[in-house]
């Protein structure tokens, strides 16, 4: 079972809606702690491509390079992220429904090392807290287009 999941349909076509969600340059306009994306590879997003994302937690900021590990264009991508033996992978897969499109999520913490063994149930409520609420975040900046 994933440490973090979530679904939500989005009432716009299914190309739209994979075009805006796997571009990470738009990920401070859905994730709240999200202040700065950089582009790190040249070209279009495909496997390897890869960002760096800062966020602002607790009053600090912490930078990582999120890189894609599957593409395959409007159906489903995947980004991971590594460091000090945490290691995250979000998986969205997107289907096209009669109300437009369906967008499922799902995110596994993998650790490595004792003290990040022990910290996994931590590390988990903290991810889920920063982003449990981004799809909401991006159905609404789609549907409302603010």
């Amino acid at each position: 079972m994933a440490d973090i999941q979530n679904k939500i349909v989005i009432e716009k076509p299914v190309e739209e809606v994979f075009s805006f969600a796997s571009n990470l340059e738009n990920s401070s306009k859905i994730m709240a702690n999200v202040v700065e994306i950089e582009k790190l590879t040249d070209g279009p997003i495909n496997v390897g491509s890869r960002y760096k994302e800062t966020r602002e937690i607790r009053g600090r900021t912490a930078s990582s390079t999120i890189e894609f590990t599957e593409y395959t264009p409007n159906k489903s991508y995947a980004v991971k992220s590594e460091a000090n033996g945490l290691k995250v992978v979000y998986y969205y897969n997107f289907q096209t429904v009669p109300e437009g499109t369906k967008v499922e999520f799902k995110g596994d913490i993998y650790t490595s090392g004792l003290v990040m063994k022990l910290t996994k149930p931590i590390i988990r409520r903290i991810l889920k807290k920063e982003d449990a609420d981004h799809l909401k975040h991006l159905k609404r900046v789609l549907e409302e287009g603010s």
